[in-house]
Order: C-alpha cells, then sequence, then structure tokens
C-alpha cells in the first residue's frame, strides 16, 4: 500500500498514486474521505483505504464507490446502516477496516465490535478486509514496543479469525517496511519512503533512498547593488560590499518557513554555486546574494536530493529543528506547479 496522504505528502497524491500503481502497488492509503474521492475522480479504481473519520461523517458515497474505511470502536460501526447494502458490481461495502490502537491492548468494546462486524457479514451488509495498527517506534527497530504490538495486533486478528471472519493483517509503515521484516504479514503501509526520504534520517551515503521531490525556482530579477543597502523587511541585512542580488519569486506562502532564514543560514543552488539568502523571508520572495553577476530566468535549486551539492529537505529540516515530513508536506498551493522527473519543471 503506497500512502498518498496529504496531497501525496506534498508531491501531488494523483501523480503519485499512478506511479506507485505503475510499479507494483496494489493499494493506496489517504488519510480523509475527500483524499480518496480525489484518487475516484482522477479514474483510479484500485482498493483505497481511507482511515481518520468524524463521528457523523456520511460514508454512502465512500461505499457506493468501492474504498475502505477504518472503524476502530463498536460505536463508530453504525455509519455503515447509512450505506447501501452493495458496493461496485454488487460486492458487499468493505465498511469494516478495524484497528487496535497503536501500543494498547484490544480494547474492552473490541469483541462487540467483532460480534457486530460478523453479524454484518453474516447478512451481506460488509465486508472486514483487516485488522491493522500502527508502530509507535518503527524508527528504532529494536525498540521493545514493536514485538509487543505485534503480538497484541495479532492477538486481535485472532479474535477476529475465531468469530469466522478472514481479514488480513498489516502493521509495517515505512521504517518497518525497510528495517522489520517479521513484521510485514500481509501488505506493508510505506509512506515517507515512497517518497525517498528516510524514516531513520540516515543520511544520503547511508540510505538505499532518493528523494524524489527538488524545489526549484527561477530568477524573476537581477540588481546590482552598491555597499551599504539594506536588503528586506527590517533591513536585517545590509550589503557589505557592491554585489548582485537576485529575486527568486517564492516565498512563505509557497511553503518556505519564514523561520528558514535565521541567522542568515539559508542557502540555494544557483548558477552553479551555492549561494546564501539574504534577508527576511518574505511571503512571496526571497533575494539571494549572488557576489557575481547570474542571469534572469535562471532556475534555482532550493532543495533537492543533494546530489548536485544543493540543500536537501533533512537540511531544512535540520535547520528548523524538526522532520522531513514536515519539510515536504508544507510545499503547497496553486503557485508551485508540479512536474515530473526530467520535464524541466
Amino acid at each position: 500500500m503506497a500512502v498518498v496522504k496529504a496531497d501525496g505528502y506534498g508531491h501531488g497524491a494523483v501523480a503519485v498514486a499512478r506511479a506507485a500503481l505503475a510499479a507494483g502497488a496494489s493499494w493506496l492509503g489517504v488519510c480523509t474521505l475527500e483524499e480518496a474521492a480525489q484518487l475516484r475522480a482522477a479514474g483510479i479504481t484500485e482498493p483505497v483505504l481511507s482511515w481518520l473519520h468524524l463521528p457523523d461523517e456520511d460514508f454512502t458515497d465512500a461505499c457506493a464507490r468501492g474504498w475502505t474505511c477504518r472503524s476502530g470502536r463498536a460505536r463508530t460501526w453504525p455509519p455503515c446502516s447509512t450505506c447501501p447494502p452493495r458496493g461496485p458490481a454488487g460486492a458487499p461495502a468493505p465498511q469494516g477496516r478495524h484497528r487496535a490502537e497503536p501500543g494498547r491492548r484490544p480494547a474492552a468494546g473490541w469483541g462487540e465490535l467483532l460480534d457486530d462486524a460478523a453479524k454484518a457479514v453474516a447478512d451481506g451488509l460488509a465486508e472486514v478486509v483487516a485488522v491493522w495498527s500502527h508502530l509507535a517506534h518503527a524508527d528504532a527497530p529494536h525498540h521493545p514496543t514493536l514485538d509487543r504490538q505485534a503480538q497484541r495486533l495479532t492477538a486481535a486478528w485472532q479474535a477476529a479469525v475465531d468469530r469466522g471472519l478472514a481479514p488480513i493483517r498489516h502493521l509495517a509503515n515505512s521504517a518497518a517496511t525497510l528495517n522489520r521484516p517479521d513484521l510485514h504479514f500481509d501488505l506493508v503501509r510505506p509512506g515517507i519512503a515512497v517518497y525517498g526520504l528516510d524514516p531513520m534520517d540516515r543520511p544520503p551515503g547511508q540510505t538505499p533512498l532518493r528523494p524524489a521531490m527538488t524545489l526549484r525556482a527561477r530568477v524573476a530579477l537581477v540588481k546590482r547593488v552598491p555597499a551599504g543597502e539594506g536588503v528586506s523587511y527590517g533591513h536585517e541585512w545590509t550589503t557589505p560590499r557592491e554585489t548582485t542580488l537576485a529575486l527568486l519569486p517564492v516565498g512563505y506562502a509557497d511553503g518556505v518557513p519564514r523561520r528558514m532564514n535565521r541567522e542568515g543560514r539559508m542557502r540555494v543552488l544557483l548558477g552553479g554555486a551555492v549561494r546564501p539568502v539574504v534577508g527576511r523571508v518574505c511571503m512571496d520572495q526571497v533575494v539571494v546574494d549572488c557576489g557575481d553577476a547570474v542571469r534572469e530566468g535562471a532556475r534555482a535549486v532550493l532543495f533537492g536530493p543533494g546530489t548536485g551539492g544543493e540543500p536537501t529537505a533533512q537540511d531544512w529540516a535540520d535547520e528548523l529543528g524538526t522532520i522531513h515530513y514536515e519539510i515536504v508536506t508544507g510545499i503547497h498551493g496553486n503557485r508551485v506547479t508540479r512536474t515530473s522527473a526530467g520535464s524541466g519543471g
């Protein structure tokens, strides 16, 4: 299962879904019903799991269009009563993906939930697809909670089997997919690893993964300025010498954190060299100190895989004290055009 929630971790959910399915994925994972609907609207018909729902959400369209929804407590099973009794091609609606919460024993209501599910299956109203959970410490492959969660998941799954149900089991996220083959069970759910980012935060030379996202911006304006000129809001940076400044039309409205250039440590790859961003990150633009001349229209790389000397999403995360997940999912908005590799975008 390729996880494409949050607009494919900022990469474009539909494009990523199509690439993942072409590469052999058999399931897609999303967070919300709206995200699942986006995939269906794009003509994607393969199985989709949606797992985060509000208590009063309407599942009618989800069941009718054949994606699977999570139900984690007995009181969340009744939404099935709002759904058509049959999904696509007359099959039972796949409404019963049940989750034992991470790190906990199967809840006290688990048996009640399974009893209700078994009755719905017997009545031809639903299909129980899987029992699943999510690892809390998968980035530490030998953490004792991993084995404990696996044992508890298996106990919850066995309780379903004992009631005559036939669900699969799945537990492994990106880190466990890479490092714990014993936890693969019937299906694995890589998320961040699909996008070439290492869930273990290993440096490029120590990981088999290569980041998929490169953030570029073209130079909108080049200006030669004398020494002593203040740059950007608040004039926090003043030209120490005569220099050439380049304006890039990208800012915090596009996902470049305003704090990214605290203490002037942000860099971009431009004109064959890594150059500093100077002054504050603005809503729509940043300014680069080029020293020598660069041409208008040239492409600057804000971050990428690091193979050309450019900063990486991990570098940004380290600078901000966060994780690379937040960096790539933060690149958003209609002004950021997403293009496939090799298209020159």
